[in-house]
């Protein structure tokens, strides 16, 4: 915690000291946009690349963003001075308010809060978590692991109907005990609950985990480091459609938005279970298609010309499939052979046989 304070002090002795020199105050961090992110196919992750921007206080472009920076690295101190955390939206409304003199606001939005507390991350080398400043929850998990949180140790096989609740940071975990042959991550929290209660996890010796969709975070951090420090198999289930695609490429190579922490979120290793192409026909889920519209379309372009997937054949034919149909296919689809066929046949045999896509 030390480190991380000592970093922010340090910015703002940087600015004071061009202050008194009668400078422009200027933060540089690299540029967080597309064009500087690159992938490596080395070690298999999104990388940012060296491109670097200025923001400056004296620059009407900049001097909001600047301001909110600023601002963001001031509340980080604070908690960390304090030992507390706080929420993404209790840090907008920490800093949201009218500039005196002026009818501008600090931030009109969360999400300028938001971009700034990435910001930070980038100019400090130190994740949001790390900064004291968390997501809400957002998923669950269930298996033979206890861990300690905090000085609590929870037992992950005796959370109940709903699981334990994965918090945002995931950092200060400890795993006391893991028993199990790989992680099972779907996007679905109506799939988990459907595993969960046919004790998937128990009788397959594996962890199930979930987010509602698109994965958090502390999500990531926990499968990455499940996979790190305890060498178990990733394998992410999600719909056939361009968003379950893109959700696996998130997990597998990192995102671009957050390529300057892929290193704690990427899993290179990671391999994608289904729905495949080939199970349309296996299973007969023709019936249950859903048609795609224009955004899913245009999705299925953009990613099928990412680095990681456009030189893949395999992947190619998932997305020709994708556009052939001209629809897409929900897991809940695999219910229409009964409502313990995907904890009875579909995932047993899938995995048996190891039926995944890398």
């Amino acid at each position: 915690m030390q480190k991380i304070k000592q970093k922010l002090i340090e910015l703002g002795q940087q600015l004071v000291r061009q202050i008194e020199k009668k400078q422009n105050p200027t933060v540089s961090l690299p540029v967080r946009s597309l064009s500087n992110v690159h992938y490596n196919k080395k070690i298999g992750t999104l990388e940012l690349g060296k491109n670097m921007a200025s923001r400056q206080f004296f620059n009407v472009a900049h001097t909001k963003k600047f301001l909110q920076t600023i601002e963001v690295a001031n509340v980080s101190k604070k908690l960390l001075d304090l030992g507390k955390t706080t929420s993404l939206r209790d840090v907008y409304y920490q800093i949201k308010r009218t500039i005196p003199g002026t009818k501008i606001n600090v931030c009109d939005e969360q999400t300028e809060t938001d971009k700034a507390i990435e910001d930070l991350e980038v100019i400090t080398g130190f994740s949001r978590e790390q900064l004291h400043i968390n997501a809400n929850k957002n998923g669950s998990v269930s298996g033979r692991v206890i861990i300690e949180d905090k000085g609590d140790t929870i037992d992950w096989s005796k959370m109940g109907s709903g699981g334990w609740s994965i918090p945002s940071n995931v950092e200060d975990i400890t795993f006391k005990k893991v028993q199990a042959k790989y992680v099972l991550y779907m996007e679905k929290a109506a799939v988990w609950e459907r595993l969960h209660e046919d004790k998937f996890w128990d009788k397959h010796q594996c962890i199930i985990l979930s987010s509602q969709g698109q994965t958090t975070r502390g999500i990531r951090r926990l499968l990455q480091r499940l996979a790190e420090e305890h060498n178990l198999p990733i394998y992410v289930l999600t719909d056939f459609d361009p968003w379950g695609h893109y959700i696996y490429s998130v997990i597998k190579y990192g995102s671009i938005s957050l390529a300057h922490i892929s290193d704690k979120m990427a899993i290179p290793q990671v391999k994608y279970l289904g729905i495949l192409a080939k199970d349309i026909e296996e299973y007969d889920l023709k019936k249950h298609f859903i048609s795609l519209n224009d955004k899913d379309i245009s999705r299925i372009k953009q990613i099928s010309d990412y680095d990681w997937f456009k030189d893949k054949k395999i992947w190619q034919k998932e997305f020709e499939a994708m556009k052939k149909y001209k629809s897409k296919a929900e897991i809940q689809a695999l219910s229409s052979k009964g409502i313990t066929f995907i904890s009875d046949k579909y995932l047993p045999e899938k995995i048996k046989k190891q039926d995944w896509i890398d």
